[in-house]
């Protein structure tokens, strides 16, 4: 007699489901995503898979998808309605957005004691205070795309909802902070790197990681983490003046977050990144599959690619070894400090975004104004 097929309960089911597309969607804590989101949630994702939206954009999608369900529980005692009506758009606009000092004398100001305790003791909420406003945003326009894709109209548009987050912003402002408190230019790479100076599997792997996220101008730690072998292309050398040709090659980014499914993006290196990465791929016999990988206690390269926040806890690491602080470092800030660098150098800004692949100009002249405004005729006009 065949053996009965064991029935799955909700949960295990959607495990299962998130299971399947993990390949495109990386999901950390993957048991207590099945427990917050729904059914109907799980198959809006998998949907979005087949459509092929960008992995980034589905990370930043299930990242808030689920804070607001882990919210709506918290705050409501129910998961979120579809649509949500205007006052429960309120809600959430009124227990993100709020006055610290208010809050002093006012305990019902904000969002309420048992909420808090609720979401930060599941790791949704670390700091302390209200969200910045970008994040509320952010996730109020997440919201309203979600329910736009279940074919719902919501109320995120209306008179109340701007009105309240306006108000809300004026009563607290905020300035926004950088990623990375500081940008790693060139001086501040080479102090990182002068900390990988061993044959070691990990010095290699970190060098390598570092000349790479930076001389292909600033990759984001997903796009670091996430590479692998068959994304690389080896181009002809390129010729220099009194000195042998420098070893080339072609990083082949596919679909990024700036990009459309039609385009693949790509980015060269040259010279010593070539090197660093040829290097770490030899000694670590990595022929395909993931390129970055982790390293285990007694020295085994393991099969499976680091996580994007490794990038950014390796780069904090070699900060703290070559004496800096690493509490200002992180890895935006090779990204940061790829444009810094390059107006530094008196690069073009045009040419310095074919490499970061920045499509705002606007965003990408920031990092040059920065520079040539401090020293610059207009600073010293007296």
């Amino acid at each position: 007699m065949a053996k009965a097929k064991k029935l799955l309960t909700a949960v295990e089911r959607r495990a299962e489901e998130l299971d399947t597309i993990a390949a495109v969607l990386p999901i950390e804590r993957r048991d207590e995503l099945a427990e917050l989101l729904t059914d109907q949630d799980v198959e809006t994702l998998r949907h979005l898979v087949n459509q092929g939206m960008g992995d980034n954009t589905l990370r930043a999608l299930t990242s808030d998808l689920t804070y607001l369900e882990a919210w709506g529980l918290a705050a409501t005692g129910k998961s979120l309605p579809w649509p949500a009506p205007e006052a429960l758009l309120l809600k959430f606009v009124a227990h993100h957005l709020w006055d610290p000092q208010r809050r002093e004398t006012d305990a019902d100001h904000g969002m309420p004691a048992a909420v808090d305790e609720n979401l930060r003791s599941q790791g949704f909420l670390k700091s302390i205070g209200p969200h910045a406003p970008s994040t509320v945003r952010r996730r109020l326009a997440n919201w309203s795309t979600l329910t736009k894709w279940r074919g719902f109209d919501g109320a995120f548009a209306s008179p109340s909802v701007k009105s309240a987050i306006r108000l809300a912003v004026r009563a607290v402002p905020r300035t926004r902070g950088r990623k990375s408190a500081k940008a790693v230019t060139g001086d501040v790479l080479a102090k990182l790197l002068a900390t990988c100076a061993t044959d070691s599997l990990r010095d290699l792997r970190d060098q390598a990681i570092l000349m790479v996220a930076f001389a292909s101008g600033g990759r984001r730690r997903s796009e670091i983490a996430g590479l692998r072998r068959e994304q690389l292309t080896t181009e002809p050398p390129i010729a220099v003046e009194n000195g042998p040709p420098l070893p080339s090659l072609a990083i082949h980014l596919g679909r990024t977050k700036t990009a459309s499914g039609e385009q693949d993006d790509v980015v060269y290196l040259t010279g010593r990144p070539v090197e660093a990465l040829n290097a770490w791929m030899a000694a670590a016999k990595i022929d395909s599959g993931s390129v970055f990988r982790g390293i285990g206690r007694w020295g085994t390269v393991s099969k499976r690619a680091i996580d994007p926040q490794s990038v950014n806890a390796i780069l904090k690491q070699r900060a703290e070894m070559a004496g800096l602080d690493r509490g200002e470092f992180s890895a935006h800030g090779l990204r940061s400090g790829y444009l810094t660098e390059a107006a530094n150098r008196g690069i073009p800004l045009p040419e310095a975004m074919e490499q970061s692949r920045h499509r705002s100009v606007q965003q990408a002249a920031g990092y040059y104004n920065n520079v040539t405004r401090r020293s610059g005729r207009a600073a010293r006009m007296l």
